[in-house]
């Protein structure tokens, strides 16, 4: 842990200098109380360092929750051990690509049954809201259910005792993004009205008691339950594959569904402030949580040590050091087949840019959360599943 300032405290050992500015701008608002807390996986962001963990008194910078509201991870451990499976695992990772619309889910035509409940939930909640999300998506009935790309991911891992999870990383998809973009839109615009001068345009904020803010809590709400019913409805789905290519129902032993980019009113230092954490889990004494390495390389399941300076978080994942442009022009198809040997997973060049290389050392970024989340499980992978 470093104390960079009065208000950033940061417990990233790998640090750049770009995103170390963009953190210390953002501990400069007014309004944060008591400190910005910097995860080991910071990297830069739009607006708000990704990997941070942002308490506002009275104000929310919806830029600070980020594009994708709601994303997060879901992960169930069955009953099965490695050596009970099938030696064919190309089979079980074609079925799940057939049974989960990829990239953006635009080759999703009609609304599964097992989806219906889920949609009919989300319509009685927007409802309740008072709003439509057909303003923001047309068809985002139609995205329920689908995976998206970039870092999103499927993935069957075993444990340290060859125990088998299903893993998998989404969010609010498209609905969520363009929810979020127009929340930061009116943000700025409030601000411009406003005449505050910012360090930068998309720490544009909105101010509790307006009509405007208590909109995009609203709304945010919604995303967030979305993507957490995305991510339920995506692992019934894995399990469905997965149970037919094992011979056998899929006895669930635990299932943890976690947000990393989302807010919530919680206490912290005597006072109620709103946390967006932006990349970032919950981490309360005891809270589950799932933090998943770089593509090819471990995750860990884990349970937080309610480190108060840290406001109860913990990191997301790895953390990029390379954008993906760097990625595509530094890295190759051969070194990430390389990097993903013994992996069942779909070769292709679209998948450079999520090369482990890209990352931080995932074993690093835990080391630094030594005193904010205890280690559970690591987790190796068998199949990668990713949407391009």
């Amino acid at each position: 842990m470093e104390t960079i300032s009065p208000k950033l405290i940061s417990w990233a050992s790998i640090l750049d200098e770009k995103t170390r500015a963009q953190a210390i701008a953002t501990s400069t608002l007014p309004f944060i109380y008591p400190h910005l807390a910097l995860m080991p996986d910071a990297h830069l962001g739009k607006g708000a360092t990704v990997g941070s963990v942002i308490p506002t008194l009275h104000a929310i910078i919806p830029a600070a929750v980020g594009v994708d509201i709601g994303c997060g991870m879901i992960a169930v451990r069955t009953q099965y051990s490695v050596q009970d499976l099938p030696e064919d695992r190309k089979r079980l990772r074609e079925d799940i690509e057939r049974a989960i619309p990829l990239s953006a889910g635009h080759n999703n035509r009609t609304v599964k049954a097992s989806a219906e409940p889920r949609i009919a939930e989300l319509k009685k909640l927007a409802a309740k809201a008072g709003f439509n999300p057909a303003q923001y998506l047309a068809k985002w009935e139609l995205q329920l259910g689908s995976l998206g790309s970039g870092n999103h991911f499927i993935e069957v891992s075993a444990d340290e005792s060859d125990v088998v999870w299903l893993f998998l990383h989404s969010g609010s998809r498209g609905v969520g993004n363009k929810i979020a973009q127009h929340h930061i839109g009116v943000a700025q615009q409030v601000t411009r009205k406003r005449g505050t001068r910012l360090p930068d345009p998309d720490l544009a904020y909105l101010e509790e008691g307006t009509s405007e803010f208590t909109r995009y809590i609203a709304e945010l709400r919604w995303a967030q339950r979305f993507a957490l019913l995305n991510r339920e409805e995506m692992m019934d789905r894995v399990i469905t594959q997965f149970s037919r290519w094992a011979g056998g129902p899929v006895t669930e032993r635990e299932r943890i569904n976690c947000h990393h980019n989302f807010t919530r009113q919680e206490t912290h230092y005597g006072k109620s402030v709103w946390v967006s954490r932006k990349g970032a889990i919950k981490a309360e004494h005891g809270d589950p949580g799932l933090i998943p390495g770089s593509m090819g390389t471990a995750s860990y399941v884990v349970e937080g040590l309610g480190n108060t300076a840290a406001l109860n978080s913990s990191p997301h994942g790895a953390g990029r050091e390379y954008s993906r442009t760097a990625a595509r022009k530094t890295f190759t198809l051969a070194e990430l087949k390389t990097a993903m040997q013994g992996i069942e997973f779909r070769a292709t060049e679209a998948f450079i840019d999520e090369i482990p290389a890209a990352y931080k050392p995932i074993d690093q970024v835990m080391h630094d959360a030594a005193d904010l989340v205890k280690v559970r499980h690591k987790l190796r992978q068998l199949i990668n599943v990713k949407g391009d």
